[in-house]
C-alpha cells in the first residue's frame, strides 16, 4: 500500500478586518524576525507533503512578496472578501491539489504550529490509510489545521461564505482521528494584542 499523499494548503486570504484601521496586516507581523505567513510556509514546507498551495487574496502582492523564493504554489482567490469558503475552494481546486489523498488545511495565522506537529497529523492520516478526518485538538478542544481525505473534495466545493470545513467535519460521516497538539491547535492571532502576546512584533 503506497503512504496516501497529503497536499497543504494554507489560507493566507482573509481581510484580517480584526486588526483595526491603520493598515496593520497580521500576516506580515514579524516572529523572530520573519513574516508570519513566511513562518507559517517554512512550517508547511519542512513537513513530509507533496505539495505545498498558498491561497492569497487580500493586499495579495504584499503576501507574495514575503513568500518570495519558497517552493510553493500561490492560488489567487478573488473572491476572498466573501469569506473563508471561497478561499478553502480555490485551494482544494488547484491543480496541485488535484491528485492528493489528502488535503491539510492550514491558517497562516497560527504561529504556534510546527512542522513536528504537521508531521503528526500526517502520520495519523496515512495511519489509517487516508481514509479519515484527522484534526488537530487541544485537551480535547477541536483546532486547527485539519486533514479531509480527497472523498470530501466534493462537499468542500459546495461550501458557502465565512465557514471553514467544520460542518463538513460535523455531517461527512467519516471518522475524525484527533491528534492532540496542545495549545497550538487553538492558539490564533487576531487582534494586535494577539501577536505581541504570541511573541510577534507588528509590522504593516
Amino acid at each position: 500500500m503506497p503512504k496516501a499523499s497529503v497536499a497543504i494548503v494554507i489560507l493566507a486570504a482573509g481581510k484580517a478586518s480584526r486588526m483595526g484601521e491603520g493598515g496593520k496586516h497580521k500576516l506580515l507581523a514579524e516572529f523572530d524576525g520573519v513574516p508570519l505567513v513566511r513562518r507559517s510556509a517554512l512550517t508547511a514546507l519542512g513537513a513530509d507533503a507533496a505539495s505545498v498551495i498558498v491561497v492569497t487574496g487580500h493586499r495579495r502582492s504584499e503576501i507574495e512578496a514575503a513568500l518570495d523564493g519558497l517552493d510553493l504554489t500561490f492560488v489567487d482567490n478573488p473572491d476572498y472578501a466573501g469569506g473563508m469558503a471561497s478561499s478553502l475552494m480555490a485551494g482544494v481546486s488547484s491543480k496541485h491539489a488535484d491528485g492528493a489523498d489528502g488535503i491539510l488545511v492550514m491558517l497562516a495565522d497560527m504561529p504556534g504550529i510546527s512542522t513536528a506537529h504537521l508531521n503528526a497529523l500526517i502520520f495519523a492520516f496515512r495511519n489509517v490509510g487516508g481514509e479519515a478526518i484527522v484534526r488537530a485538538v487541544s485537551r480535547g478542544k477541536p483546532g486547527n489545521p485539519v486533514i479531509l481525505p480527497r472523498s470530501l473534495n466534493k462537499a468542500v466545493l459546495r461550501l458557502e461564505g465565512d465557514v471553514g470545513a467544520r460542518d463538513i467535519i460535523a455531517t461527512s460521516g467519516l471518522p475524525v482521528l484527533d491528534v492532540d497538539v496542545g495549545d497550538a491547535a487553538c492558539l490564533d492571532v487576531d487582534t494586535p494584542d494577539d501577536i505581541v502576546a504570541a511573541g510577534g512584533a507588528m509590522k504593516n
